[in-house]
Parts: structure tokens; sequence; C-alpha cells
């Protein structure tokens, strides 16, 4: 059923009620997917190169996309503007509530750090490139986190206006470095033909949790259910297509960066720890191009501050409301210190931890953005019976889902224990 009802029973047709464009919410979706996170994906992706990762790519978006168009059905089944989290505790035991709770907060913490961690990398590979001068990491990082930190004390209008203006910013540096890369692929590097005998498939496993972490956008959903009026159709749409559009510019960036280093060298940028700056500086060394590098810096710059601004947000809010932190200057200075401060220590003692901190948020969203998604899905199909929409695949998509985000799981505690190859380690 597409249409949905109103609070007095109509449907949001016969209300007379016009939903915004499915593009709109499309945007917001990719906006949420696409960011920081998808400079880990050539550096993991090593191992197992090209072919392979169009294959973890597809399925993990399958499986992401899934699990986002279940939390919708779930939504659905309770009044518009129904936050994730009420949804659970009203229809799921109070430890897989906590759990949930707890992975959210750790995400939000750990993101944080990474994006304090890459803006360090990509400020001291700037300045080294510009002025020939060496900034340590903890410093670059140090900064970085200052002046975005001040936006988001300032207020949300402050972190929008800016956020917006980057993200436009982003769009037309990504399109303009990623087709200049693009042009230099090299079919031989690509195809990784230097040595025939490579093993790839055995480096697979290690991968998925930061895959899995390139598409989280799970928490705009019941935002999204709201802004469409509860109209099933159009909410799915959003979630389809906005996914969809960010596993095709992750193949694009997949391509450009894949077909321009060597394998083998990344053997070498991941012994440095495959942080944000090193990577740059790897495809400006590559490429030889001066615009190229300048566009490429200009790009990982606005996208790990679009990053850190979304979600230091989530999360300054999040801890305002638990601590009830009001408003005032002082009430968000204390929110801000309990935000900021443990990832800027972490930031200070671990400079170059980008690489390891998105690992450990895939472990984590396996959680909040796989697990208990298909878990609600099933407790409100029990509890409310016949719904209005309900996400593709049957109780067996659900089954399906719930085992891909354990598997996730473990494959990240089988890493953490060296008991999964690793390439380059």
């Amino acid at each position: 059923m597409s249409q949905c009802m109103t609070a007095n029973g109509q449907t949001a047709t016969q209300a007379g009620v016009k939903n915004p464009s499915v593009l709109g919410g499309a945007m917001i979706i990719a906006g949420t997917t696409i960011g920081a996170g998808m400079f880990s994906l050539p550096s993991v992706s090593a191992g197992m190169w090209f072919f392979y990762s169009l294959f973890v790519l597809f399925g993990t978006w399958l499986c992401m996309c899934h699990s986002g168009l279940m939390i919708l059905e779930a939504n659905l089944n309770y009044p518009a503007g129904t936050s994730f989290d009420n949804i659970a505790k009203d229809c799921l035991a109070r430890p897989v509530r906590l759990l949930n709770s707890l992975s959210v907060a750790f995400v939000l913490y750990i993101l944080t750090y990474a994006y304090i961690s890459g803006g360090g990398s990509i400020v001291a590979h700037t300045v080294k490139a510009a002025v020939g001068i060496d900034v340590p990491m903890k410093l670059g990082g140090f900064l970085f986190a200052l002046v975005l930190a001040f936006v988001v004390w300032l207020s949300t209008r402050a972190v929008d206006r800016i956020s917006t203006i980057m993200l436009g910013g982003m769009i037309l540096t990504f399109f303009s470095s990623v087709s200049g890369l693009m042009f230099n692929v090299q079919p031989a590097v690509l195809f990784d033909t230097g040595d025939t005998s490579a093993p790839y498939s055995p480096f697979i496993l290690a991968t998925l949790p930061y895959f899995l972490t390139s598409f989280g956008y799970h928490g705009n959903v019941p935002g999204l259910v709201k802004y469409y009026n509860k109209d099933p159709k159009a909410v799915a749409k959003t979630i389809i297509y906005g996914s969809f559009l960010g596993l095709i510019l992750y193949v694009c960036w997949q391509l450009s960066v894949l077909g321009n280093i060597p394998r083998e060298e990344f053997l070498d940028i991941v012994a440095k720890g495959g942080n944000m700056g090193i990577l740059v500086g790897a495809l400006s060394k590559v490429t030889g191009s001066t615009n190229l590098d300048y566009l490429l810096q200009v790009f990982s710059h606005l996208a790990v501050a679009t990053s850190f601004l979304g979600v230091t947000l989530g999360l300054f809010d999040c801890i305002a409301d638990t601590l009830g932190f009001d408003d005032s200057r002082l009430g968000r200075t204390k929110t801000a210190i309990v935000t900021f401060v443990p990832p800027a220590i972490g930031g200070l003692f671990y400079p170059d931890g980008f690489i390891m901190a998105i690992g450990f948020a895939g472990l984590a969203a396996t959680v909040f953005a796989v697990i208990v998604p298909a878990m609600m899905a099933l407790a409100t199909r029990r509890k409310f019976g016949n719904t209005t929409y309900r996400a593709p695949g049957g109780n067996v998509m659900l089954y399906v889902t719930i085992a891909y985000g354990i598997t996730v799981a473990i494959c990240h505690v089988l890493t953490m224990f060296d008991m999964l190859p690793v390439y380059g380690k």
C-alpha cells in the first residue's frame, strides 16, 4: 500500500498533502552516506583488489539498503516523528535497547575521533605540500577539531549553513578529482597483471566492517518518514535511490584509486596507517599533476569537515539531551566539553588511528544499523500484524540481515586477534 494514513484516517493524497520531491530525500541519504569514510576503502581493499571490492560493495549496499527499509517498516507503525530509540523501547527487550543505545554513542564518539585523526593527517599533508613545513599530526588534528567544534558550539544553524556550502564544494571537487583520476587509470594497475599468482579472496572478510561503515544513513529514516507524511513508497525510493547513488560513487572512487596506485605500493600505505593524507600523497605522487593534487586536497578537507560536523552535531544533541544541559552559552560549553574532549585526547595520544577507528565503528554499527532494524521489523510484524508496508524479502531477508550483521561483527573480532589475514600485516 503506497498511500499512508494521516491522523484523522485520511491518506496524504486524500488530505491534499503534496509530498516533497523524492530527489531531495535521496540526496539526504546520499549526502549522509558519502563522506570521509570513503578514504578508508582503497587501503582496506588492497588485499582483495578491485573486482572483489565491487562484489563486497554490492553485497554491503544490498544488506544496508534492506536494513534501512526495515527501519521504515517499523517506523510506519508509530506516529510520524517517533525516533529510532523510542521504537526500539516499545518493541524490543531492555537488554537489546541498552545495547542499541550504547552502540550509537560508541559509533558517534569513535567517528569523531576518526575524523580528528583524518583531519590532522590531511592538514599535515597540505601544509607540507604548500610551504614545506612538517606539521605534527597531533597539532593538525587539534587545530582541525578546535575550529569545527567552535562551529558546533555556536548553533545548529551555523552547522547547517557551513555544511551546505561545504557539501557543494565537496561535490564539485569530487567529480573534478575523480574524473581526472579516471583519465589516468592504468589497465595493468587496475587488473594487477604484475603478479598473476597473488591471492585476493583470503582478504575479503577483514574488510567487511569498513564497507559497512561507508553505508551509514539509518539515523535519517525516521526524519524522512515524517518529512514525507508517512508515505512508504516515497521514503522507500529515497532510501533505494540515495544509497544506490552512494554505491555508484564508491565504485568510481575505487576505480580511480586502485587504477592509479599499484597494489604493492599499498604495503607502505597500510604500514603507515593508511590515513587520508598518506593516501592523497600517494595519489599525487603517482599522477604527478599539481592541479589534481590541489583538487584532492580540497576534496579531502571538505569531506572530513562535513562528516565531522554531521557526526558531532548528532553527538552534541544526544549528550545535551541525556545530561540535561540547556541551550545557554554555559550549557552548550558543558556539552561541548563532554562531546569533544574525549576524542580530542585520543587524537593527541594516538593521532594515526583513522583506519582502525573506522573498523571499530563498523563493529558497533552492526548493532543499530543492521541487527536492531531487522529485529524491530520482526517484532512489529508480530505486534501489529498486517502493516502499510513491508520490506522486501519476507522474514527470510530479516534473518539473512541479522546473520550478515553477526558475521561482520565476528570478522572484526577475529581480525583484532590476528585470526584473519590483513594485507600488509
